[in-house]
This record gives C-alpha cells, sequence and structure tokens, in this order.
C-alpha cells in the first residue's frame, strides 16, 4: 500500500524536471567584445557602411545570449541603433556610438569569481591560537 503512495509523488517530480537539459553557452570572449568594439570606432569615425554594419551584425548576434545580463544587452542593443551611416559625421554622431562601445567591454566581460577567504579554526580554543 506504502508503494501506490509513492507512485504519484514520483509522477510529479518527474512532470516537473525539465525534459530537455539546456545546452551550455560559453560566455563570450574578450576578443570577441573587443571585435564589436573597434568596429563600432571605426564606423564612428569613418562614417562607412562596411564597419557600420559589421559592428551591428556582431552586436546582433551576442543579443540572445543567454548568459549574457539585461545591461549588457542594452549597450548591445544602442550599438545596434547608433552603428548607422549618417550624412554628417559630426561629433554628437561619433559620440553616440562611442559611449556604449566604451562600456561594452567592461559590461558584458565574464565576471571573475571571487576567492573565497581562508576560513579560521572554529571551536573551542580556536580564538586563543589566532
Amino acid at each position: 500500500m506504502k508503494k501506490l503512495r509513492l507512485i504519484p509523488s514520483l509522477l510529479l517530480l518527474l512532470a516537473a524536471a525539465p525534459l530537455q537539459a539546456e545546452t551550455w553557452v560559453p560566455w563570450p570572449t574578450k576578443e570577441q567584445l573587443r571585435k564589436i568594439q573597434l568596429e563600432a570606432y571605426s564606423c564612428s569615425r569613418e562614417n562607412i557602411e562596411a564597419p557600420c554594419s559589421n559592428s551591428r551584425e556582431l552586436a546582433d548576434a551576442l543579443m540572445d545570449h543567454p548568459r549574457l545580463p539585461g545591461n549588457c544587452k542594452d549597450i548591445l542593443w544602442e550599438i545596434i541603433e547608433t552603428s548607422k551611416v549618417a550624412p554628417r559625421n559630426d561629433y554628437k554622431r561619433r559620440d553616440q556610438i562611442d559611449q556604449p562601445a566604451r562600456r561594452l567591454t567592461t559590461l558584458c566581460a565574464e565576471p571573475v569569481k571571487k576567492q573565497d577567504k581562508p576560513r579560521r579554526p572554529q571551536g573551542p580554543g580556536a580564538s586563543a591560537q589566532s
């Protein structure tokens, strides 16, 4: 009789488990982020289609990345929206492209895990030894 009680519990656990495991996606490398940054700078400076479309395409490729935080995707979106050829290449246009490009490598870089501090021994007499 106890076995019959376990069956609904097991079925509930199986239903709650994901059917397909998500594949692990590596964080974008520093080189990938730097390439987007350099293409955006080229678009800003030269105001021609090739580097502008390259920076948009490279940034767009990372928009669906599952591990990137929202603030990084906001920066990528800014690069996509501003990296376009304009009739006048004035400082305002260049600044609109350069600002998010500057922040890209810091906000989108893989977070560094903090090293755990060595723990002090706890228990009786531990404070006397320190």
